[in-house]
C-alpha cells in the first residue's frame, strides 16, 4: 500500500502510520539533521530494525561514529516512543534470503526484509537499495532526498 503523496509528489508523512528507518535515517534525524526537516511531519512510528543496532554499535567502536553520551545510553535514548525496535524475527531472516539479485551488505538485506515482512515504507537514501527496488519493485521506498525542503 503507497504511502500517501502531496502533489508535489513528495510523501505525506504526518499520513503514514509506520515506517522503517534505515540505519543511517535514524542516525540523522535522532541528530536533528535539518536535510530531514520533513520528518518533523512524520506522526507514525518509526520501526528501528534489530541490526541497525548492531551496525550502530559497531561504527561508533571502531571511532566512525561519536555518540553522546555513550553508545549504550544513546541506543536507550533514540529508541524511545514513537520509535520502536523491531525484533529480528524468523520471517525476517527467512525473507532476507529471498532477495534476489540483493548486494552483499547482510544489515541492508535484514532492514529491507524488515520493511517488506512488515509492509511498510523504508526510509532511506542508500543507494543500491534503490537501485535494487527500481528493479525489482518489492519495496515502497521514501527516498530521503525527497525530504528536504
Amino acid at each position: 500500500m503507497p504511502s500517501p503523496r502531496a502533489k508535489s509528489g513528495r510523501p505525506v508523512l504526518e499520513k503514514t502510520a509506520a515506517a522503517v528507518f534505515d540505519t543511517h535515517i535514524w542516525l540523522r534525524a535522532s541528530a536533528g539533521d535539518r536535510q530531514l526537516r520533513a520528518l518533523e511531519n512524520f506522526r507514525g512510528t518509526a520501526i528501528v530494525p534489530a541490526i541497525s543496532i548492531w551496525e550502530v554499535a559497531v561504527l561508533a567502536s571502531k571511532g566512525r561514529l561519536e555518540l553522546q553520551p555513550e553508545v549504550d545510553r544513546w541506543i536507550r535514548e533514540n529508541l524511545q516512543p514513537p520509535v520502536r525496535l523491531e525484533p529480528l524475527h524468523p520471517e525476517i531472516s527467512l525473507e532476507s534470503c529471498r532477495l534476489e539479485d540483493f548486494h552483499g551488505d547482510p544489515a541492508d538485506r535484514l532492514i529491507v526484509a524488515t520493511a517488506l515482512v512488515l509492509g511498510v515504507p523504508l526510509i532511506t537514501a542508500d543507494h543500491q537499495i534503490i537501485s535494487w527496488n527500481e528493479r525489482h519493485a518489492r519495496l515502497q521506498i521514501i527516498r530521503a532526498d525527497s525530504l528536504a525542503t
